[in-house]
């Protein structure tokens, strides 16, 4: 008796699902690690689906989620950017950074200043280049806007923070010990706010030293993770108008260090720190 894998029981015609091998590079910065797909080669579809299965550590690639790189009619490139629980960001600094490494160094760009299209606007990457390699990356990150204290008071957590957008939003809040901090309590608390209703970015700091921050953060959609760009230069800036540091800062997370200078003549606000590439890899996926 031959089988036939075209029917279902019920004499319904099953569609042939295809086995599809795409290349993608596993790459962090400052601890921030994400899977990076050229889409120009390898489209995706369904990608929220996707950043939750290949995002997953012990059954997928293992990442703070998916991002994918593809052409743009109003910059030299685009990002898109998806959390490890499938939601779309609108911005990732460390994200940027890594964007500009892969680009130069895997050829599809000899240019040293790019443009990239997001969801928060175009940004501007600058890489410094030390034989042939891009060492570090600085981004234009853009003007900070919204910036308001807010205050809870008669909650769970009593506390003054400062709210910034860098095209996505940020609840900064200094404490005094850092360390001490149950993370993965406060984070989703304040993430998940009836104050927010679309959720909140939470970064945590403390000033250790003249313009040197230690920073921890509860990303939306990903939880806790080594570090974020746009929330260091959130927490920056939050420092300057609470009087805390200068317009110059070093900002110190679980996975690495990024200088944030808030410029004073132009208001604009620009991360300078590093890309790393961790290997890659083919994945396949039925589509």
């Amino acid at each position: 008796m031959q089988c036939d894998n075209t029917k279902s029981n019920n004499n319904q015609p099953i569609a042939n699902k295809m086995t599809k091998e795409i290349q993608f590079t596993k790459m962090h910065g400052a601890g921030n690690d994400y899977i990076y797909i050229n889409t120009m080669k390898y489209p995706i579809t369904d990608p929220e689906k996707k950043s939750i299965e290949w995002s997953k550590s012990h059954t997928g690639i293992g990442s703070d989620g998916l991002v994918l790189i593809g052409s743009s009619d109003k910059a030299d490139f685009s990002m898109r950017i998806f959390n490890a629980d499938g939601s779309e960001a609108l911005m990732c600094g460390n994200a940027t950074r890594c964007i500009g490494k892969y680009l130069y160094e895997y050829g599809l760009t000899t240019k040293k200043a790019i443009t990239l299209d997001t969801l928060s606007g175009i940004k501007v990457l600058k890489l410094h280049i030390e034989e042939d390699k891009v060492s570090t990356v600085t981004v234009d990150m853009g003007i900070p806007s919204e910036i308001e204290e807010i205050i809870f008071e008669n909650e769970k957590y009593n506390l003054v923070s400062t709210h910034v957008s860098m095209g996505n939003p940020h609840l900064v809040t200094f404490v005094d010990n850092i360390e001490a901090l149950s993370l993965t309590e406060i984070g989703p608390y304040f993430e998940n706010h009836q104050k927010f209703p679309n959720r909140i970015n939470v970064e945590f700091a403390q000033v250790v030293d003249e313009n040197v921050i230690r920073m921890r953060v509860w990303e939306r959609g990903s939880g806790i993770t080594q570090a974020c760009g746009t929330g260091a230069c959130a927490t920056a800036v939050a420092a300057v108008v609470t009087g805390k540091a200068g317009r110059k800062s070093e900002i110190i997370m679980d996975g690495g260090s990024l200088i944030i200078e808030w410029d004073k003549q132009n208001n604009r606000i620009y991360m300078t720190g590093p890309a790393t590439i961790v290997f890659d890899g083919i994945i396949r996926t039925e589509e």
